[in-house]
């Protein structure tokens, strides 16, 4: 399959792997087509090193919803394709939001894909038949639709943006995130102070690396709940961590409790100053409406041209330009055109948001005529007459 991959334009893939009680996804099955050929590859009975000629040699890779496929190829082979073309991301830019492969499929194609269980267990040998069709199924079409959404984003000179998307998320850091960085994901990180802020980033920090060597998740070594806990009370000593809320007996085996003590013991001495902020989805009071404003704009946007409106812009994105964010995606690239730089003159006031009077909204220059409101005014007799 190597050999005869080599020189083949474009190559569909598509991985079938189970998490739910371990740390590090597992792979049970990888199913390639390309060229009228269907392949499904038994991780468990082959070695997958061979499949990373393939992945970075020059041919196109065609994947839907690729993400976590790229996280699972980059830890089973050692890299990740040379090139993507994401057809879940394609669609968004001609107005299918986040479809499915089977509804993206029926609308493109007319076809209906075989349905199976999404409880499938996919690491069971052998494999049914109806296992085996239902996922081979998963990639026959990739190229097809592949092929097809690119021609009509040719047409709408909207190529080169989803070309860029895919490459950003080609690009972006796979796997699970550096144990030093974990306790930014703690939404409860943010309202911790002192030393509970030095503490939290020592035991996520704790935490990661306990999952990825017992390899299991992360809230099976110890709960989101229990960790700020810990980090709020600062315990001392075992009878102190017994009493926090969250921890139980299961958290504390196996040389545990020691390690949790001493994630705190060199947490405390860890002044606040020295680590970085959590970063903050909340704005400054006076930038709200502004957020809003934004938020209605580009939906109206994408339904406008036909673009699923998280690709134009999440609210997270709209956060972070309001914040001044030098990274954010709308300083940059076709974002910046299409939706920063007309957001960054709404918000300076030169443009306004309005209703079309057809259930829309316009954005349109600001006349800067004001409209002042007429109030009634109570009678005087309504106010402290006693009665």
């Amino acid at each position: 399959m190597v050999a005869a991959l080599a020189g083949a334009r474009a190559y569909a893939v598509d991985t079938e792997f189970h998490r739910e009680r371990t740390y590090w996804p597992q792979l049970a099955l990888v199913q390639i087509a390309w060229a009228g050929q269907v392949v499904l590859i038994d991780p468990l009975a082959v070695d997958l090193g061979p499949l990373r000629r393939v992945l970075e040699g020059p041919g196109l890779a065609v994947l839907h919803a690729a993400a976590q496929d790229l996280e699972v190829l980059d830890r089973a082979c050692g890299t990740i394709p040379s090139r993507l073309f994401d057809t879940q991301l394609a669609a968004g830019f001609l107005g299918f939001s986040t479809p499915s492969l089977a509804s993206l499929v029926r609308r493109v194609l007319g076809v209906d894909l075989p349905k199976a269980s999404r409880l499938t267990d996919w690491l069971r040998r052998p494999l049914v038949p109806e296992q085996q069709r239902y996922a081979a199924a998963d990639v026959v079409h990739l190229l097809e639709l592949a092929d097809l959404l690119g021609a009509e984003l040719a047409a709408s000179g909207r190529l080169a943006w989803a070309e860029a998307e895919c490459e950003e998320l080609r690009t972006r850091r796979w796997g699970p995130p550096a144990p030093e960085d974990a306790w930014l994901r703690l939404k409860e990180s943010r309202s911790l102070r002192g030393r509970a802020r030095g503490i939290v980033h020592t035991l996520a920090a704790w935490r990661e690396r306990r999952a990825a060597a017992t390899d299991q998740p992360v809230r099976f070594v110890l709960s989101d709940l229990a960790l700020v806990g810990i980090a709020s009370e600062a315990p001392r000593d075992l009878a102190q961590l017994q009493r926090i809320r969250g921890v139980d007996q299961r958290h504390l085996r196996g040389g545990q409790d020691r390690e949790i003590l001493e994630a705190v013991r060199l947490g405390r001495s860890i002044p606040e100053s020295a680590l970085p902020s959590p970063r903050r989805d909340d704005l400054d009071r006076e930038l709200r409406p502004a957020l809003a404003l934004l938020v209605a704009w580009v939906s109206q946007l994408g339904r406008e041209l036909a673009i699923d409106p998280a690709l134009l812009a999440t609210r997270g994105d709209l956060t972070a330009f309001l914040s001044g964010d030098p990274e954010s995606r709308l300083a940059q690239g076709w974002r910046e055109e299409l939706v920063g730089r007309p957001a960054r003159r709404l918000v300076d006031g030169e443009l306004a948001l309005a209703f079309d009077g057809r259930g829309g909204l316009t954005l349109e220059r600001r006349s800067g005529e004001l409209v002042g409101v007429e109030l009634a005014r109570p009678r005087a007799a309504w106010i402290g007459d006693g009665g």
